[in-house]
């Protein structure tokens, strides 16, 4: 392996009691030597417990920012070590990690943002561990928001091989998703995915394909007229400013085969009608990505597990995936900032 030529990627530490050590381990084990320059912010001690419980025979190597550094030892997984208050079984939660837990997410912006990580690829966390703390935000995506400068409005997008999509709104329940749905937030949402598209996935002109909300997207009003008041609105606006934009789409119909070789990403109207078609297609390599931050951040797209932690059941496959997304999300904004590119 060659010294970097552009920084590595920061790997998160994650909850220290679920699987994000358990699954990196794993995907360095079978796929080390094809994956994107990474290091991690862990626990190193911790991660060596977890290498010799799972029969990995894994090097760990300290951090150094020294590019010649990389080519000696290429097979060892560098680690920036990020110590725990204590170690705790598997699927144990211990509110005392959450400090090392938060650090390790901060120290990940902290380095993308000064030029030694090219992008975030974070484990998941355990919001419940982190509360007990006093963690002040409702969850990963608010966090990592609060440390972009300047404060963005992040949009989660969910993509795989075979589609992407992006919930206008998210973790609501669907009463209070019908509420919060409104033309301004469609045409904000839809704007910052546009701009990540061109920016940090190389679409020149994105097709951005806007879901309608009822059966038959309303069908005229006679299954409802949100398509009517609320959507087709934001979308004539969206048009109007000279996004490339169609909609509103009957639902039933966006997530075929043929439909999803049309459009670059499905702007969805709530959290299933986003997430039921991408898990379904790819449950365990779907990946989790946050648009509209000054760094790049993309995650697996599945929880901490507690439940099979330290088993070594845990797929790695998402992890990989977000990896490879993040490394190709970087080398797309970098080669946007060249000269020329303006």
């Amino acid at each position: 392996m060659a010294s970097p030529a552009r920084p590595p990627l920061a790997i998160t530490m994650g909850e220290p009691a679920g699987i994000g050590g358990e699954i990196l381990l794993k995907a360095w084990a079978s796929e080390g030597a094809s994956l994107p320059l990474l290091f991690v912010i862990d626990d190193k001690h911790r991660l060596q417990k977890i290498a010799d419980n799972l029969g990995l025979n894994i090097e760990l190597t300290d951090y150094s920012a020294d590019s010649a550094a990389w080519a000696d030892r290429p097979e060892a997984l560098r680690v920036v070590h990020s110590p725990l208050a204590c170690h705790q079984p598997p699927g144990i939660l211990v509110p005392e990690n959450a400090k090392a837990v938060v650090a390790s997410i901060s120290r990940a912006v902290e380095m993308t943002q000064t030029g030694k990580a090219a992008g975030v690829v974070t484990n998941p966390i355990q919001k419940s561990a982190l509360y007990q703390a006093g963690f002040p935000y409702p969850g990963h995506t608010e966090f990592l928001a609060s440390l972009s400068d300047p404060a963005p409005v992040p949009v989660m997008m969910l993509a795989c091989d075979q589609l992407r999509v992006v919930p206008v709104t998210i973790h609501l329940s669907l009463r209070d998703a019908l509420t919060a749905l409104s033309t301004d937030r469609i045409i904000e949402q839809t704007q910052i995915t546009a701009r990540a598209l061109k920016r940090d996935f190389g679409i020149d002109n994105p097709h951005l394909a806007i879901a309608g909300l009822n059966p038959h997207a309303g069908e005229e009003g006679s299954m409802g007229t949100e398509e009517q008041t609320i959507i087709a609105p934001a979308i004539q606006a969206l048009q109007q400013s000279g996004l490339n934009v169609s909609g509103p789409h009957p639902p039933d119909t966006l997530f075929s085969a043929r439909a999803r070789q049309t459009y670059d990403v499905a702007i969805c109207m709530y959290h299933d009608q986003a997430l039921i078609p991408i898990k379904t297609l790819d449950f365990d390599g779907g990946v989790n990505i946050t648009l509209g931050l000054d760094f790049i951040r993309t995650s697996p797209d599945h929880g901490t597990a507690l439940d099979i932690a330290g088993s070594g059941q845990a797929s790695e496959r998402s992890l990989v995936a977000a990896i490879r997304m993040a490394a190709r999300m970087a080398a797309h904004r970098h080669n946007s900032k060249e000269p020329g590119n303006d």
